[in-house]
């Protein structure tokens, strides 16, 4: 399998305005830690992703599978794991975990799947981030 060539963790804290009632985050927060491990990951490889939004290429996401696991809570830490995946000529998927740490319990699984669409609003990889993904494939 290629995913780990595409690989990337971003730590992260929970913090006290996510909690809902129960004291526990919010199930739309997780959501929010998802997009913002992958925004950082495009920064890291060179993908940014505001000014292929000012060239009029906008990276949308078409469906999300998530898994809840187990519960994070105010001022927990926590790492968020991706792995990025080609999965058709115009969809990509992110494939996303969230571990408590230290004791690196699972929190939450997830399948992001997104695509590009272009400024004529057509689905189209740019080429940088069909490279990104064929780059562990040869």
């Amino acid at each position: 399998m290629q995913r780990e060539h595409h690989s990337f963790t971003l730590e992260m804290d929970v913090r006290d305005y996510e909690c809902d009632m129960q004291g526990i985050v919010n199930n739309s927060v997780y959501q929010n830690y998802l997009e913002h491990a992958r925004h950082e990951y495009l920064k890291s490889v060179g993908i940014d992703f505001s000014e292929y939004a000012r060239m009029g290429v906008n990276l949308v996401v078409v469906r999300a599978e998530l898994d809840y696991r187990s519960p994070l809570k105010s001022g927990d830490r926590f790492l968020v794991n991706l792995q990025l995946q080609r999965e058709s000529t115009l969809k990509f998927a992110f494939y996303q975990d969230i571990l408590r740490l230290p004791d690196m319990k699972p929190a939450l699984n997830a399948k992001v799947i997104g695509t590009a669409l272009n400024g004529r609003g057509r689905p189209e990889i740019p080429t940088a981030l069909a490279a990104l993904m064929s780059a562990g494939d040869a």
